[in-house]
């Protein structure tokens, strides 16, 4: 398990400021769709606090992090409303416009550094023939 937990520190670290993720695209991305739940748990542990941006990582329906985590919803929020991140009327992140769609540099990193081989995200601008 804590070779997973690497792995799920390191894509969550390729997550820029004023973007979020969710925890199961997160699990997606590493190859296991199901595994939302162990990203929640690799956060919660995150031994990289202030490296590690757990804050940008939102439930499927941007909602926040349960008052354990950062400090409390609050804090969590206050974290990406100060990197741009807006919120709808509901207190929900704005998925929309937020959530990070990893492109042709992000599929690189997470081939290289996380050995997800054949993994293809097409970017802006990509050639499907020579991706």
């Amino acid at each position: 398990m804590a070779g997973h937990f690497s792995r799920v520190y390191v894509l969550v670290a390729a997550i820029p400021s004023g973007q979020v993720a969710t925890y199961g695209q997160i699990a997606s991305l590493l190859g296991d769709p199901r595994g939302a739940r162990t990203v929640g748990w690799a956060l919660h542990s995150n031994p990289y606090p202030g490296v590690v941006p757990c804050h940008r990582v939102v439930n499927k329906r941007g909602e926040l992090s349960g008052g354990f985590a950062f400090g409390g919803p609050e804090v969590q929020r206050s974290l990406l409303e100060q990197e741009g991140v807006s919120f709808l009327p509901d207190g929900r992140v704005d998925l929309e416009r937020h959530l990070w769609q990893p492109g042709r540099r992000d599929a690189t990193l997470m081939e290289t550094v996380l050995g997800l081989r054949g993994m293809c995200v097409r970017g802006e601008g990509s050639d499907p023939e020579r991706d």
